[in-house]
């Protein structure tokens, strides 16, 4: 008698080469994986499979193969927990017929491959400069809006501006009339000509008119008449 194999019954590390997979979504991802084995059963782990190393490491790629073939890209690249839940328990029941306990399946690297990653810095970088455009137009129109409702605002103001200053103007004009109407009064109250109060007012202005020439620096002489009422009474006709 003579020993043919030897086995070893501590748990095996079992390595499962990196491997191209195809998503749901057409896209192309690098998987690699790493078993934790031990053998329970020696007689079925030399009779029972021609090389249980590279078995397991099959059974394992094409599980993945298939796991991850119904996954979208995304949700391949953020599921390592659910794809290793999955791995574990199929492959566990079919590699215990060959005396091996499954222990975990733990996923080393899952990653786009090269061309998938530029594609997806491109579309990143599209984004990115999609959305700089989408905010660089919601300022310029945000701005615009501001702009036009300031205008807007401001015409407001200039407006209720000129209605005030012409409603002042009016009262102003107003108070000049009562003014001018009560010394119109005041003048002809005394007197019984009631003419000859419009002849004194109309004097003053015609005498405050001749001394506003008179300080002018371009006058150089001023002419009164001689019979100031009659002029003004000339001016008024009578």
């Amino acid at each position: 008698d003579q020993v043919a194999y030897k086995l070893t019954t501590k748990q095996i590390v079992l390595d499962i080469p990196s491997q191209e997979v195809i998503t749901k979504d057409n896209a192309i991802i690098i998987a690699s994986a790493v078993g934790y084995i031990s053998i329970t059963d020696p007689q079925k782990a030399v009779y029972g499979v021609d090389n249980y190393t590279i078995g397991i490491q099959t059974k394992v790629q094409t599980t993945l193969r298939s796991i991850i073939g119904e996954m979208n890209l995304d949700a391949a690249l953020s599921s390592r927990e659910q794809i290793k839940t999955s791995l574990t328990s199929t492959i566990a029941n079919e590699i215990a017929e060959w005396g091996i306990a499954l222990r975990s399946v733990e996923i080393q690297d899952i990653n786009p491959s090269k061309t998938m990653q530029e594609a997806m810095e491109e579309q990143a970088s599209a984004e990115r400069a999609r959305r700089a455009t989408v905010t660089r137009a919601e300022g310029s129109k945000e701005a615009q809006i501001l702009e036009a409702t300031g205008q807007k605002q401001a015409q407001i103001l200039e407006a209720q501006g000129r209605k005030e200053a012409a409603e002042q103007d009016a009262k102003a004009e107003l108070l000049l009339a009562e003014a001018r109407q009560q010394s119109i009064s005041m003048v002809s109250a005394p007197l019984t000509d009631k003419d000859m109060a419009v002849t004194y007012l109309l004097g003053e202005k015609y005498v405050s008119a001749i001394e506003s020439l008179a300080t002018s620096e371009n006058s150089k002489s001023v002419i009164l008449p001689a019979d100031l009422p009659k002029a003004i009474a000339g001016m008024i006709g009578k």
